[in-house]
Parts: structure tokens; sequence; C-alpha cells
């Protein structure tokens, strides 16, 4: 421990996105937080992805990658380390929404945008 950690305890992290955890693997994703329960969806599990706009920042997350599937989901920050690689995985699916992207990227109201459904 250091001597400002010593003398001003344990700095916070800058933004909310740097507290999340993102491990993928090549059957899942895992989305870890310290004062959340522990997220696990198997890529194979993944019905419906969306981004999920909130007005939340700065102070929380205000923009949510969500993978849901019908006995598990995980929400990953827009930010936090491990949204990019995700990102880069899922925009590859076939039939991805990449208006609804664009759409959410510029949207401030809370709001979701369907980004990717499960064909059946």
């Amino acid at each position: 421990m250091g001597i400002l950690d010593r003398l001003f305890g344990k700095s916070e992290p800058k933004n909310p996105e740097d507290e999340y955890h993102i491990t993928t693997t090549e059957e899942s994703i895992k989305v870890e937080h310290p004062r959340r329960k522990t997220e696990e969806i198997l890529w194979k599990d993944i019905e419906a992805i969306k981004l999920i706009n909130t007005d939340e920042g700065p102070f929380a997350p205000d923009v949510w990658l969500a993978l849901i599937g019908k006995n598990s989901g995980c929400l990953i920050p827009q930010g936090s380390k491990g949204f990019e690689r995700v990102y880069d995985i899922v925009s590859k699916y076939e039939n991805f929404n990449f208006e609804n992207f664009i759409y959410s990227m510029s949207s401030t109201d809370n709001e979701e945008f369907l980004l990717w459904r499960k064909e059946e």
C-alpha cells in the first residue's frame, strides 16, 4: 500500500465503468462487479442483443450492451474494458442492426435499441 493510499484511502476508479471486469472465453461471457451479482451467459444461449440507454451518467454507466437469453444474460457497460471485444464478436452476427447502434449512440433518452434477435 502506498503512502497516499494510507493517508487518503484507496482511490475510487475515475469512471464507474472501470469497476466492471469482463471475461470472454470461447463458450461464454462473464461480467463481474464488486457490488453486483456476477452475470454470465453462454454465446450459444444469446437470443437477443440490445443497447440500453439511461440518464444515469456520469455517476453510473449510461449505455449498456445487453446479452439476453431465456435463463441467463448479462449487461456490459459501454466504456468498460472488454466492451469492445464483445461488441466486435456480436456485431458479426448475421442481421446485426448497425442503424440501431448508431441511433443509440446519438440518443440522450432512456431507450432500448434492438441490435439482433436469434431467428427461430
